[in-house]
């Protein structure tokens, strides 16, 4: 059971595969990232689809609605420096889904051959802003290596400009702790954890722990689990005092213990939904002030692109 079943071995469609899915950032992924096709199925449909074995012939099954809808640039005031931070995309995100809404969206300005992460962490909180399903990225993702291609024989319907302000504020928004709050709990993995992310995090972790009081938690599915446990990342993390969290997440039920104070997060997805959900008061950053500040055991701010910007 996870929320990325694009990292299960065997479960990945190819590109241009037709498959039902559900699940949000499950769907873009799919779409943007793979290039396979999907529609947005709720729950039963996508189990209908698979009973008959046919996908209706609409939508996004078909070639011909899959072309960029909306240009979205990056204005020239974004700083460079800024497009080489992972915790860029996640607020990107947030950005692309308010724009586009369910429109399909072009991302003109980014670097090109982005990581399947940051597209993960870029898509999860666009369908959590909005009901994007596929969203071009060009020189990343597999229907825009060109922006012509992208957009094939159609003019864009808009193109609009991302501006630096605009981002600095929906990072922001992702914060929703008023007030110095100790810090209660820090949780990442929404979507599930990568076995890079997994890696990379216990690389920042280190020999440190979590300072007491501080739970410190990473989800992840358990075929990645599995995989990080071949190479001793998880025996590591184990070793660390993290708390892993398989086949669920920490924004969909009361699983962090109850106390006061706010919880850390690298996730859009995570912060958007969990005041809500769990009745959290959230603190968004990057996944290095997220294992700094579940160390010191408060909220801790590093030195980063968003200063100079």
């Amino acid at each position: 059971f996870t929320c990325a079943p694009y990292q299960v071995p065997g479960a990945r469609p190819s590109f241009g595969e037709q498959v039902a899915w559900a699940e949000s950032n499950a769907i873009v992924f799919c779409n943007s990232v793979i290039g396979a096709r999907t529609n947005r199925y709720g729950d039963f449909i996508d189990v209908a689809c698979a009973v008959a074995g046919r996908v209706p012939d609409a939508g996004l099954h078909r070639a011909d609605a899959r072309r960029g809808q909306l240009l979205l640039r990056l204005g020239a005031n974004v700083p460079t420096e800024l497009l080489g931070d992972d915790s860029l995309y996640p607020v990107l995100g947030m950005v692309l889904g308010r724009r586009a809404g369910a429109a399909i969206a072009v991302l003109d300005g980014l670097p090109t051959g982005l990581s399947e992460d940051r597209l993960k962490a870029l898509g999860a909180a666009a369908a959590s802003s909005g009901s994007v399903a596929l969203f071009h990225a060009v020189g990343s993702t597999p229907e825009a290596p060109t922006l012509d291609v992208a957009v094939g024989s159609n003019q864009p319907e808009a193109t609009e400009q991302i501006t630096l302000d605009e981002l600095q504020e929906a990072r922001r928004e992702l914060t929703s702790a008023e007030g110095e709050l100790p810090l209660r709990a820090v949780s990442i993995g929404t979507p599930h954890a990568s076995f890079d992310e997994l890696h990379r995090f216990a690389g920042l972790l280190g020999s440190s722990r979590p300072a007491p009081g501080v739970e410190l938690v990473v989800s992840t599915g358990r075929d990645v689990l599995e995989a990080a446990e071949e190479r001793g990342t998880v025996a590591r993390l184990h070793e660390a005092g993290v708390e892993i969290l398989v086949d669920t997440c920490s924004y969909i039920a009361p699983v962090l213990r109850p106390g006061d104070g706010a919880v850390m997060t690298d996730s859009a997805k995570w912060a958007y939904y969990a005041p809500g959900n769990v009745g959290a008061e959230v603190v968004f950053g990057s996944i290095a002030e997220c294992v700094a500040s579940a160390v010191a055991g408060r909220v801790v701010r590093l030195p980063s692109a968003w200063d100079a910007a």
